[in-house]
């Protein structure tokens, strides 16, 4: 289209090419007009003002408002498709990419999830199996038969020996018969029930062999048997082995360097294994029909402080709880006092069984049937008489007798052995005594004068039997000594002894002969006066201040103490 100026901007309408009536330089001009596109906002202001000359706009059949792009900055077609072409692509690439990244992300989450869904279900798993073989394990201990620390205290019994043979050598070994023995098997076959009980006796008067026999006529059947020990982990192991618990030290966690149960006190370890038992006898408990049996032995090895009361504590809370409901009847023994002190305080439906030496009939009999039998020998009875009095009826002594070849001599070995134990022990020192010494023969003066009214009392025969120790009460024995605290280390190291009933005798025959011996000696009075007298002096000196005058010393050398008397042994 061609617009004339002069017309008033009256467009006439002409074909659609540009004419070409003017001059080369008006074409190379119009040509640069064509090159550049006009504004078309401005358009119509400057067709008013221009006169002359003639005006280029852009052609087409459709004119459009909006200027179009400069010519150089519009993309060629092929270089649009393919740019449109490169970003579907790239934009394909970048949804297959993460398309890719969530399978995998999905796929190894799974996988994870799948893995420790199963860790944890194998781990579930192993330990139901873990808990149901530890009390599977438990079961076994108490099923028929003994375990090592059992056939160790049997002996040849538990090996497999042939019933014969098994018989003579019972004959052989328990050969004195007792009278406590028909209440122990009652104990041992569960015949009684409802009750815990507490063996105590002096040593070697046979509390263990009356449970090893028990525990042979019924061949083991529910029976736990370990040997107490002072030190706690000792204890809690020989208790593991006991019931076969290992404390969870063969769990398969430790591989993970997990924290398990078994990292804690030996209390808490022992109170796990107890709760093991008391789940193992609730289930064994309508199988058999009868409750379990636990023997711990010599209780008294437990130390006499905190910790061991501790632990006493424990152990007679599970046998009261047991004895109660008929699951485990819990059998304690001990030679010394103060366990039944620690016991009786809580002690429900505790029994105690107080064992004492053989009378005097049963020993002399047992003694001639014996020596005759294996060594074709018709033993007198005065000399029976004789060996009981020297002896007296105390198992671990008959056994040597019984065995020996000259029981007379081996009579007078055990009474010498008893009374050096005695003197080496609580011997005193006389006047002579250095300073050093005054706690050490405070313990020994006591020790004396206690054996000194144990004779005394001896002698007052209206009291006593003919064939019984004679007996002083605790509280009486504290106070001819003047002291509370050592009579229970004279039962400690078997001096005396004191009975359940709280009666201080001397701890065997051959220890009252020992106090007879040394207390009848010539000058023995007189040396235990000097004594006394040394350690109100000392304890004199020790708590006042004395201005002495004494002349000096004899620059020939130090004065030798004078022994002027000694117990002889």
């Amino acid at each position: 289209m061609v617009m004339d100026p002069d017309s008033g901007g009256h467009a006439h309408p002409t074909t659609s090419r540009l004419s070409m009536t003017s001059t080369p330089s008006a074409r190379s001009s119009d040509r640069q007009f064509a090159e550049f596109p006009i504004n078309t906002g401005r358009m119509r202001r400057s067709i008013q003002r221009a006169r002359r000359g003639w005006m280029l706009l852009p052609l087409g059949r459709h004119p459009t408002r909006s200027s179009p792009q400069p010519f150089l900055l519009q993309p060629l077609n092929g270089d649009y498709h393919l740019g449109k072409s490169r970003t579907t692509g790239q934009r394909n690439n970048n949804e297959q990419e993460r398309s890719k990244f969530a399978r995998s992300v999905l796929e190894g989450s799974t996988v994870a999830l799948i893995s420790l869904f199963g860790l944890g279900l194998g781990g579930y798993a192993y330990s139901l199996f873990y808990k149901r073989t530890v009390r599977k394990k438990i079961e076994n201990a108490f099923a028929t038969g003994y375990s090592s620390q059992e056939r160790v205290a049997l002996g040849r019994i538990s090996y497999g020996t042939e019933p014969d043979k098994i018989q003579e050598i019972v004959e052989r070994e328990y050969w004195v018969p007792r009278a406590e023995q028909e209440d122990m098997n009652d104990i041992v076959s569960g015949k009684t029930r409802g009750r815990y009980h507490l063996v105590i006796g002096e040593r070697g008067t046979g509390k263990r062999a009356l449970l090893l026999e028990a525990m042979r006529n019924v061949n083991g059947d529910g029976i736990a048997m370990l040997e107490a020990h002072n030190d706690l982990e000792v204890f809690r192991t020989r208790l593991g082995k006991a019931i076969d618990y290992e404390f969870h030290e063969d769990y398969i966690g430790g591989l993970f360097s997990i924290r398990g149960p078994r990292d804690s006190s030996p209390l808490l370890d022992i109170e796990r294994a107890l709760n093991q038992l008391e789940k193992v006898a609730l289930s064994l408990r309508k199988r058999r029909g009868r409750p379990l049996l636990m023997i711990i032995n010599n209780i008294h090895l437990f130390k006499d402080d905190e910790t061991g009361k501790h632990l006493l504590e424990i152990l007679q809370q599970r046998a009261e709880i047991w004895a109660g409901n008929e699951l485990v009847t819990t059998v304690f023994t001990s030679d010394e006092f103060w366990t039944l002190e620690r016991l009786i305080p809580y002690a429900t439906n505790m029994n105690v069984l107080s064992i004492r030496d053989v009378r005097k009939d049963v020993v002399t009999k047992a003694l001639k049937q014996y020596r005759a039998r294996y060594h074709h020998e018709d033993v007198p009875q005065g000399i029976l008489d004789e060996v009981f009095a020297k002896v007296g009826g105390r198992l671990i002594f008959l056994n040597q007798v019984a065995k020996s070849r000259d029981m007379l001599d081996t009579c007078k070995q055990i009474n010498r052995r008893e009374k050096s134990w005695f003197l080496n022990n609580c011997w005193i020192l006389g006047d002579s005594m250095d300073d050093d010494v005054e706690e050490q023969q405070k313990y020994c003066a006591a020790a004396i004068v206690l054996a000194r009214a144990l004779v005394l009392r001896e002698q007052d025969r209206s009291e006593l039997g003919q064939y019984t120790l004679p007996e002083i009460p605790l509280h009486e024995a504290r106070q001819i000594i003047t002291r509370a605290d050592f009579v229970h280390p004279f039962d400690h190291i078997n001096v005396v002894h004191i009975d359940a009933h709280g009666m201080v005798r001397a701890d065997s025959v051959p220890m009252q002969n020992a106090f007879r011996e040394v207390v009848q000696q010539p000058g023995f009075e007189e040396h235990l006066k000097a004594t006394l007298n040394r350690l109100d002096e000392l304890e004199s000196l020790a708590r006042t201040r004395e201005v002495a005058m004494r002349d000096p010393p004899d620059r020939s050398g130090g004065i030798v103490p004078v022994q002027t008397y000694c117990a002889k042994v």
